[in-house]
């Protein structure tokens, strides 16, 4: 009697089961993926939003460009459905200024070109300051 159910049956459990672990499989990796997506769509977005408002608003200084910059993160990830944090928008713009901050310090770091010493101009890269100082 068992025989007879497996040989029934059993082909049609198998199924099932095989299916409901793809699909659980399946999901757990699409949470990934989206994380990881989102994450790099807010880098992307907050990067192209800093730059920007230092393109736009010369006129501004750190306080107003911050606020300028979390305003235009907020709406344009709102148009593309991703929510993201007060905490989140803040790491993201203060790691995007320092980033900015560090490749100024490397273009304006003396080169070593053997012994050629007098080509470099004397500006100190501790004294470059980017307009978003939050």
């Amino acid at each position: 009697m068992v025989v007879e159910f497996i040989n029934t049956y059993g082909m049609t459990i198998l199924v099932g089961i095989l299916t409901s672990v793809a699909s659980y499989v399946g999901i757990a990796l699409k949470k990934i993926y989206e994380k990881y997506a989102n994450t790099k769509i807010k880098q992307d977005v907050v990067k192209t939003v800093c730059e920007a408002v230092e393109q736009l608003y010369t006129d501004l200084k750190g306080e107003e460009k911050y606020n300028r910059a979390v305003q235009g993160v907020v709406e344009i990830l709102a148009t593309k459905g991703i929510t993201i944090t007060e905490l989140e928008v803040k790491m993201l713009i203060e790691s995007t200024c320092y980033s900015f901050k560090q490749a100024w310090k490397a273009a304006c770091a003396p080169k070593d070109s053997e012994g050629d010493e007098g080509d470099f101009i004397g500006i100190d890269a501790g004294e470059a300051e980017f307009e978003i100082d939050v």
